[in-house]
């Protein structure tokens, strides 16, 4: 796979969203503004993607859930101005032997932040395909050092009315958090992204840190994270506690377990007409489907 380190490119050089959204010079500019470096499963997702068309920029940034921001899906970008990612501080506790809190800068400084193009699939059925920048999830776990006891990962996003206007009300039990097990976080398709389309994640996508695990549904994907916690039990996520019978830990993409109220066999690409069959894992069954051995994925939505 080809992967673009921006460490490697000035930012006078990073390669404008015109250029994203023609495939051809989208992977051109790749090819000739860095390394090639092959990871088999990240290599083998970023080969389907080459084959679809990118989602515009303009609607990865309008069309949004962010419910700290309103439930519209055009609420997040006309209310998240109100978000200050900078400043940013991430803590990192629980069952690790290097628990720390870190300034953004210095979280991020250690890892090699790449370009990686991964489908989104919302549970409500539309989707898009966007070029996230972002690191491996694994690497930071390998640099904390989980102990025995770390089973699962919860993420835990910002709480911070001022910022995030939509707390004040009950929609969800604030603050936001998610999680997944802990071989779902070390598995190389799982990013933390700090940016979309070769810029800074805006606010309305989760500035200025996000969970990407494009296998899930969109909502497994925590935004503006502060807080990453090494546990032993399975959490009970913002999702789960709202409405548990909806929403299930795992919420595997699996077009053959129907939400209660809309089905899930199709989707809409943002951006497109019509609808398309929505792939088991979104489209990355090779890669993960190993993870679920022998479960039921009925049982386990």
């Amino acid at each position: 796979m080809l992967i673009l380190r921006p460490s490697d490119v000035a930012s006078s050089e990073i390669t404008p969203e015109g250029t994203y959204l023609n495939r051809r010079r989208f992977i051109g500019a790749m090819a000739a503004g860095a390394a090639s470096t092959l990871v088999s499963g990240p290599a083998d997702a970023a080969a389907q993607e080459a084959q679809e068309k990118l989602t515009p920029y303009d609607d990865v940034t309008t069309y949004n859930n962010f419910y700290e921001f309103g439930t519209g899906k055009d609420d997040p970008v006309k209310n998240a101005h109100t978000l200050r990612p900078r400043p940013w501080s991430v803590a990192v506790e629980g069952h690790v032997r290097k628990p720390a809190v870190y300034g953004l800068e210095d979280f991020v400084k250690p890892y090699t932040v790449e370009d990686r193009v991964y489908r989104l699939r919302c549970v409500e059925g539309w989707s898009m395909v966007i070029p996230w920048r972002g690191f491996e999830l694994r690497r930071l776990i390998e640099r904390v050092e989980p102990t025995s006891q770390a089973k699962y990962v919860e993420f835990i996003t910002l709480h911070d009315p001022q910022q995030m206007p939509e707390q004040r009300r009950g929609t969800l039990d604030w603050p936001y958090n998610e999680g997944l097990r802990m071989d779902e976080a070390m598995h190389p398709l799982t990013l933390l992204t700090t940016g979309l389309y070769g810029k800074e994640l805006p606010n309305q996508n989760g500035a200025p840190l996000r969970l990407v695990v494009p296998w899930k549904y969109g909502f497994k994907s925590g935004k503006s994270i502060v807080k990453i916690r090494f546990v032993e039990q399975q959490p009970q996520t913002a999702w789960m506690k709202a409405n548990g019978r909806e929403y299930g830990f795992y919420s595997n993409v699996n077009p053959d377990v129907d939400h209660p109220r809309w089905s899930q066999k199709r989707e809409r690409r943002i951006g497109e007409l019509g609808r398309r069959t929505t792939l088991m894992f979104n489209g990355y069954g090779d890669q993960v489907a190993g993870l679920y051995a022998g479960m039921d994925l009925r049982r386990f939505y």
